[in-house]
């Protein structure tokens, strides 16, 4: 296949603010999944929520923290097979497992839900409680009974992806589907998008398409006008 070469108009790229973060409306993200999960630093904590899924989990308390963006909330909701997970509820995802993603949105109802049904998995030896905050147990605005309750089980930091692992993360994804990216495509799209993986995926899924239709190269001018022409839609 050969590639036509292009340039960008002015027009079309004096009407883009790149300096500001573009939103991405351009494709739904692929449902969370543990295998979809970019692993960076988490590799002992994703090794533990596989076995959570095939039975193999002998910890009845888990802990995930970690800052926004971090992969929290996809995990969530891998754990609960792709099922939406609110922040401040609780959910009954089979017999065994509960979670409970950004605890400290839970009220005061909440918050004693929570703390009985930590009591019941202690009681009966049986079940797995798994939630998410902010921040560590000990730092979480929480009544102080079930915040040292949490504090007792496992309780892992969910580390984001540095700038270097999102970017060796999507050139693995362009090799994998046999896509070629211009050098200075990655750092822009770290510098001017969305930067949460699934958003950065369901671009680089995007490109692809746009590419083989326009049946040009993956060049930064391709990137603009694709995020241009969003941008029209919109």
């Amino acid at each position: 296949m050969s590639w036509c070469s292009w340039r960008l108009g002015d027009s079309a790229i004096l009407s883009i603010n790149v300096m500001r973060q573009i939103p991405l409306d351009i494709s739904p993200p692929a449902p969370p999944t543990l295998d979809n999960f970019v692993v960076g630093r988490n590799a002992q904590l994703l090794d533990l929520l596989r076995n959570v899924t095939h039975g193999r989990c002998r910890e009845h308390f888990i802990t995930l923290w970690g800052a926004p963006g971090s992969g929290r909330s996809h995990l969530l909701h891998a754990l609960a097979n792709g099922a939406p997970i609110k922040p401040g509820l609780i959910q009954q995802v089979d017999a065994t497992l509960t979670l409970a993603h950004h605890v400290t949105a839970l009220d005061a109802a909440g918050q004693q839900t929570l703390f009985n049904r930590y009591n019941e998995i202690r009681s009966l030896g049986q079940g797995i409680l798994i939630v998410s905050a902010d921040n560590a147990p000990l730092h979480l605005t929480l009544r102080e009974d079930l915040r040292t309750r949490l504090g007792w089980g496992l309780v892992f930091e969910v580390i984001g992806l540095s700038d270097e692992e999102k970017s060796a993360a999507l050139y693995n994804q362009a090799r994998a589907r046999g896509l070629q990216l211009a050098g200075d495509v990655v750092p822009w799209l770290l510098t001017h998008t969305q930067r949460d993986m699934p958003a950065l995926m369901a671009l680089l899924d995007a490109l692809d398409k746009y590419s083989l239709e326009k049946k040009r190269a993956v060049t930064l001018p391709l990137v603009r006008e694709l995020l241009h022409s969003e941008k029209q839609k919109n």
